[in-house]
């Protein structure tokens, strides 16, 4: 059975039910929750049964995945309270369309088997990606209180150092940017990256400093499942502080719309895991999960 959730009442019940299973339903909530936002990217909601569903995925309209090959534009955020059996409801291709190149992302690394068997199953070759996933303390602290371990939080404020206003301004990023936002980004560099870029840019608010130029320095943009991501610093102005305050100032103002703030840093990544501890971002108990998958 699939079950495509429509009208706000329904929307509005499952993002309730996500929360109850924070921080492993993070990746779907954080996306179910913009969805709810008005829904920019324009996604649709599938279950396997209502009201009392164990799996949920979020994915494009079948009439944005034009591109076979545009992994960015089809992706999947995926939830399920019982993943062991999860592997029917995703090998239907009225769920997920297994001849494209596409995206999986989800905070449960237990999908993982899932996935795998469907590998083989549908004949893709898959990839996986593991990094650490950080929530805000604000967040932590209205949505999942019991994470909270104070005796664990550094003593400090968890405010970044001043940066030197006359150098540096604050603003947003435009279209125009996104192609030095892929240059440095991680799992971009090409042209389909740069849309997918240009297309959060224009849906959501991003957050850059600009440097004696005029032309930004650091940057941190927000992409569909409302994670703070693809943020970056030119390398002439590395180690000076930057990232860090952009990714504060972000924070704060995506809080103060009420958005659920998190994102992910890779586990090799110390210096942008000791940002996290600085501005007091707690580590969760689950990953940060992408499954890259290309047909054979």
């Amino acid at each position: 059975m699939m079950f495509p959730l429509q009208g706000a009442q329904m929307l509005q019940m499952l993002e309730t039910y996500l929360r109850k299973s924070l921080p492993e339903s993070l990746k779907v909530y954080g996306t179910v929750f913009h969805v709810n936002q008005g829904n920019p990217f324009k996604l649709k909601v599938l279950v396997d049964k209502w009201p009392d569903c164990n799996t949920v995925v979020v994915r494009p309209q079948e009439q944005e995945m034009i591109d076979d090959f545009d992994h960015y534009t089809n992706t999947y955020q995926i939830y399920s309270k019982d993943p062991e059996n999860s592997q029917d409801f995703l090998s239907s291709p009225k769920v997920i369309n297994w001849k494209q190149h596409l995206q999986i992302q989800s905070s449960q690394s237990s999908l993982n088997e899932a996935i795998q068997n469907l590998a083989v199953m549908k004949s893709f070759k898959v990839e996986q990606t593991q990094r650490f996933l950080y929530m805000t303390t604000e967040t932590i602290k209205k949505l999942v209180p019991s994470l909270l371990d104070v005796k664990n939080l550094p003593l400090h404020s968890g405010k970044p150092k001043a940066i030197n206003q006359e150098m540096f301004k604050l603003s947003s990023l435009d279209v125009t940017h996104a192609a030095l936002v892929n240059k440095f980004w991680h799992f971009g560099g090409n042209e389909r990256s740069q849309r997918f870029i240009e297309r959060c840019i224009r849906s959501f608010p991003s957050f850059s400093l600009l440097g004696p130029e005029g032309t930004p320095v650091s940057w941190s943009l927000m992409d569909q499942t409302g994670e703070m991501r693809m943020g970056g610093t030119v390398p002439e102005y590395r180690a000076q502080g930057l990232i860090t305050y952009v990714v504060y100032t972000q924070s704060q103002a995506l809080e103060k719309l009420g958005f659920p703030t998190y994102s992910h840093v890779d586990k090799n990544h110390k210096i942008m895991q000791k940002m996290c501890y600085n501005l007091h971002h707690v580590p969760m108990p689950c990953d940060w999960n992408q499954w890259h998958c290309v047909p054979l």
